[in-house]
């Protein structure tokens, strides 16, 4: 704050906004830590967020390499003045935290601290973390801490909309958990349809053969062939139920995997022919993921449910500085100005508004019985 309270003011305006535009928890977390290091101009900040075993659920910090992050071990525990801050719930400003009775030591290899800033983050009265700050890059008063009041005051600020941030980040992972959890839902309702297609069959081609194996043992043997084939074929089905609906993996495997795995469970689900190709999209920003995904999804439950299709290719590829997501399918087709006069969207603005809040784009080409292609660009890939 030594600038003057305008340029400390705008500061703080840069840190909320940059807290505002992300979504992922972790992100949040990175970015809370890293502006309020700059804002206070300390050498070392970190952002603890407790679990309920006396441990730390996450645990980010800013000013230390990953190779120290390394060399340092394990994740604290809720102990000394990490304990405090998080019990108490309350600030701790300390000229050198090393002489604080509380102070149980630290691992070798963790850099030295001295002047230490605390808050706890709030939640109402739920402590959902802990925000601290230490060696401030300034002349030291003798034996006084470099952190001032005003440097807690504006700290105090940053945590109170650091608590925001993340219950809403947390809100849109949990939204995110459902809206994964229903579209595996309906992915298991496809495959328990094609399973039972199969499995009748199976039960018409069996009752067959027991009527023919005293009149045309022959063809009655053909048709017990023909049960072996069905029935290995429904199994193949339901392992693919298994392996293909373990937790969604977006976050783990990438938006490529993730669609190749939901594509192939699609192909085996339905009549039409259903295909991927990826080509030079590398790894895009965890939102621009989620939006690319669930564009996809719903294109998808377009063409297979209501084009009559025989063919959709799912195609994600590299052009110039952006990735491009493009799902074109043979079927019926429509005329989009005809579907939007007539109050059918086929999820058409559910899919612009996913496209256009991660800073992309969404085409639509389609005519009566020409099929349709639905495109998303986003920059980057």
């Amino acid at each position: 704050m030594s600038q003057g309270p305008r340029s400390g003011l705008a500061a703080v305006s840069s840190a909320l906004l940059a807290m505002s535009r992300h979504l992922e928890v972790r992100d949040v977390l990175k970015t809370i830590v890293a502006s309020a290091r700059e804002l206070l101009d300390a050498e070392y900040a970190a952002l603890g967020v407790p679990d309920d075993h006396g441990g730390f659920a996450q645990f980010v910090v800013d000013g230390v390499t990953d190779e120290q992050w390394k060399a340092i071990g394990p994740l604290p525990r809720q102990h000394g003045i990490l304990a405090a801050m998080l019990h108490e719930a309350k600030a701790e400003r300390l000229a050198d935290v090393r002489k604080d009775p509380r102070f149980e030591g630290w691992p070798s290899a963790h850099p030295d601290l001295a002047d230490f800033l605390g808050l706890p983050i709030r939640d109402g009265d739920e402590v959902i973390g802990a925000l601290f700050l230490a060696n401030k890059r300034c002349p030291k008063p003798v034996g006084g801490c470099g952190f001032t009041e005003e440097d807690e005051e504006l700290l105090s600020i940053l945590a109170q909309h650091a608590a925001i941030a993340l219950t809403n980040a947390r809100l849109y992972e949990r939204s995110r958990e459902l809206t994964i959890a229903e579209e595996r839902s309906r992915l298991a309702h496809e495959l328990h349809d094609a399973v039972s297609q199969k499995l009748f069959s199976l039960r018409l081609t069996a009752q067959a053969a027991a009527a023919l194996v005293d009149r045309d043992p022959r063809r009655a043997k053909g048709e017990l062939h023909q049960v072996a084939m069905l029935a290995a074929e429904a199994a193949d089905e339901l392992r693919a139920a298994v392996v293909e609906l373990r937790p969604a993996g977006l976050d783990e495997d990438g938006l490529v995997a993730t669609l190749r795995t939901q594509v192939h469970v699609l192909d085996r689900a339905h009549t039409a022919r259903v295909t991927f190709t990826s080509c030079g999209v590398r790894a895009l920003p965890a939102a621009q993921e989620e939006a690319m995904l669930r564009v996809a999804q719903e294109a998808l439950h377009n063409a297979l449910r209501h084009s009559g299709a025989d063919r959709v290719e799912v195609t994600l590829e590299r052009r110039d500085a952006t990735a491009v997501l493009r799902v074109r399918d043979d079927g019926s087709g429509f005329q989009p100005a005809t579907v939007r006069r007539a109050g059918r969207h086929l999820g058409l603005v559910s899919m612009r508004d996913r496209a256009s809040g991660v800073g992309g784009r969404l085409t639509v080409e389609s005519a009566p019985g020409k099929g349709t292609t639905i495109e998303m660009e986003v920059p980057g890939g």
